[in-house]
C-alpha cells in the first residue's frame, strides 16, 4: 500500500531546512531565502518549521523568524516527515547513515547536495525510503532560480508534485531523468559565472567607449534580465530573437560579427561541456567518506537540521 498521504492543510505549511557551521550561508538553497520564499507563497508558517544547525549563531536568523530550533538531526527525522538534506557532499554519507534508523515510509527525503547520486543516497538509506534529488542555482536567494530534480526508484509523482509546489517558490523547477542533474549543474549552477563574465564584458565594452563605470554594468544587467524575460514569456528561440534585433548594416551585425570571429558561441559550448565534464567526474569519484561512514560519525555529532514539524523539514549539515 503507498504511505498516506499529509492534508491539504499540512501540504500548505510543509517547508525546512539543516545547515552546518561552514555550509550555513551556502547562497543555493539558503534556509532562510527558502523559507522567506514559501511563506511569501502561502506555503509555510514559520511556526510549523524545525531547525538545526551545530552552533546556535546559525540558528539566530531562523529564531527571528519565528521558527523552531535544534541542533539534533535526529529530532527532525522524528517530528517531520519531507526533510532536505543540503550539507556539504562530503558529509551527506555519513549524516544519512546517523539517520537512517529514524527513516519510516512516510518520510519523504530530499538532498540538495552535488553530486552524491540516488543510488549512493538508497544505498545508506532503508529500502522503502522515498528520496529525491534537486540540483539548485544562485538565483534562488531572488526567487529566480532554476532548478531541476529527480525521482528516486520509490519516489512517485505524489512526491515529485509536492516538493516541486515547495521550490516553485524560490523560481522555475523542471523534473527531470537522474543524468541531467549533470548537464544542469554545467548549464544553470556554473552558468551562472559564465553569464557574469559575459554582463561584465558587455559593461567593460561600454566603459571602453566612455560609459560610467557604474551606469554600464546596470545597463548590462538590465539587458540580461530584459532578453530572458522576453524570451521565456514569449517562448521564442534566442535565435529568432536575435534575428528579430539586427537590420540589414546595422549595428547589431556588425557586432555579432565581431563576437563570431571571437568564437563566442562555441567557447560558451565548450564551456558548459567542461563543467557538466566536471560535474560527472566528481559524482563518479565520491569522497572516501563514503566508504568510511561508521569512522566519521562521531565527528557528526551537532550537525544541523531544520524542518517542519508536521509534515515537512530539511536536514542539512
Amino acid at each position: 500500500m503507498p504511505p498516506p498521504q499529509p492534508s491539504h492543510s499540512q501540504r500548505q505549511q510543509s517547508l525546512g531546512s539543516v545547515s552546518s557551521q561552514d555550509n550555513a550561508n551556502s547562497w543555493s538553497l539558503c534556509p532562510a531565502t527558502r523559507l522567506d520564499s514559501a511563506a511569501a507563497a502561502g506555503k509555510v508558517e514559520a511556526e510549523h518549521v524545525l531547525a538545526s544547525a551545530p552552533s546556535d549563531r546559525n540558528l539566530c536568523r531562523f529564531r527571528a523568524m519565528g521558527c523552531q530550533t535544534t541542533h539534533s538531526n535526529l529530532e527532525v527525522l522524528h517530528s517531520c516527515s519531507l526533510v532536505f538534506f543540503a550539507t556539504k557532499p562530503h558529509i551527506l554519507p555519513a549524516v544519512l547513515v546517523e539517520v537512517a534508523p529514524a527513516v519510516t515510509a512516510e518520510h519523504i527525503l530530499v538532498s540538495v547536495a552535488a553530486g552524491v547520486s540516488l543510488s549512493t543516497l538508497e544505498k545508506l538509506l532503508p529500502p522503502m525510503a522515498r528520496v529525491l534529488r534537486v540540483s539548485p542555482n544562485l538565483p534562488c536567494i531572488v526567487q529566480e532560480g532554476a532548478m531541476v530534480m529527480a525521482r528516486g526508484c520509490c519516489a512517485g509523482s505524489y512526491e515529485a508534485q509536492l516538493l516541486r509546489s515547495l521550490l516553485e517558490a524560490c523560481g522555475q523547477c523542471e523534473e527531470v531523468p537522474e543524468a541531467q542533474v549533470d548537464v544542469h549543474t554545467g548549464l544553470s549552477g556554473s552558468g551562472v559565472a559564465f553569464v557574469c563574465a559575459f554582463s561584465e564584458a558587455l559593461a567593460e565594452g561600454a566603459i571602453k567607449m566612455g560609459m560610467p563605470s557604474g551606469l554600464a554594468h546596470r545597463i548590462a544587467a538590465q539587458t540580461l534580465l530584459g532578453t530572458a524575460k522576453v524570451l521565456l514569456q514569449k517562448g521564442q528561440h534566442p535565435a529568432q530573437l536575435r534575428t528579430d534585433v539586427c537590420t540589414p548594416g546595422g549595428t547589431t551585425i556588425y557586432g555579432l560579427h565581431v563576437l563570431e570571429q571571437g568564437g563566442l558561441r562555441a567557447t560558451a559550448m565548450s564551456a558548459v561541456e567542461a563543467a557538466t565534464c566536471r560535474a560527472r567526474e566528481l559524482s563518479r569519484n565520491p569522497s572516501p567518506v563514503v566508504a568510511q561512514v561508521p569512522s566519521v560519525l562521531p565527528a557528526l555529532q551537532g550537525e544541523g537540521a531544520l524542518a517542519h514539524r508536521e509534515h515537512s523539514s530539511v536536514a542539512r549539515s
